[in-house]
């Protein structure tokens, strides 16, 4: 079954399928699949098909705009969390490229490299996430594993801050970043202060209600 096929072979695995092996998952694949997501299979070798990349942004991403009457020439807003994007993709195309086609898709300004895609993955019942390397291909990935997501999907999200690589930033999207920080930092100051605003207040009350019994 495709579930007990081990995903983390990839790099290993794609260099030793032959064109009638491939083939045969190509149509394994499609006899799997649930939906119209089916794949394509060229006398070359080539293979297209689509994947769904669920969105797990948590910090504002900035968006071109049209400039005139409408959208700012640049926006930015939070992208739901959670959101699923199809796309159609062939087996040439790396994580690098997944990344760039789906900034390109919702014309997002920002670096490509504050962003990574992560595979999430099952084996024995535990769930996993791992962060995949620019240079691999996900739709292999996902011929390998099959059409059931719960075996493998992929996840877009902002790169570890440990791991950006700053030096690839302009100065306004380093400018940008710092002015989104001070708005994080802002919103959990003042989300601090009102959680003991709220405390001192029901302790100001207790001693209040304590101090009024008789002795």
């Amino acid at each position: 079954m495709t579930s007990s096929i081990d995903v983390e072979k990839e790099k290993e695995l794609r260099t030793h399928l032959t064109f009638e092996e491939i083939r045969q998952k190509v149509d394994r694949y499609n006899r799997d699949s649930r939906d119209f997501y089916k794949m394509s299979l060229s006398s070359s070798g080539t293979y297209t098909g689509f994947i769904n990349v669920q969105m797990d942004l948590r910090r504002p991403i900035t968006v071109k705009g049209g400039g005139a009457g409408g959208v700012k020439a640049k926006e930015a807003f939070y992208l739901p969390r959670g959101s699923i994007n199809t796309l159609h993709i062939s087996n040439s195309n790396t994580v690098r490229q997944v990344i760039e086609a789906l900034l390109k898709k919702f014309t997002v300004a920002d670096n490509p490299a504050k962003f990574a895609l992560y595979k999430r993955f099952s084996r024995e019942d535990q769930v996993y996430t791992c962060k995949l390397s620019e240079e691999e291909h996900p739709l292999f990935l996902r011929l390998v594993a099959g059409p059931n997501t719960d075996t493998l999907s992929f996840v877009l999200k902002e790169q570890q801050t440990g791991e950006v690589m700053w030096d690839a930033f302009s100065i306004p999207e380093l400018q940008n970043f710092i002015r989104i920080l001070e708005k994080e930092e802002q919103d959990q100051m003042c989300s601090i202060s009102r959680r003991y605003n709220t405390y001192r207040e029901k302790l100001e009350e207790a001693m209040k209600t304590a101090a009024g019994r008789p002795g």
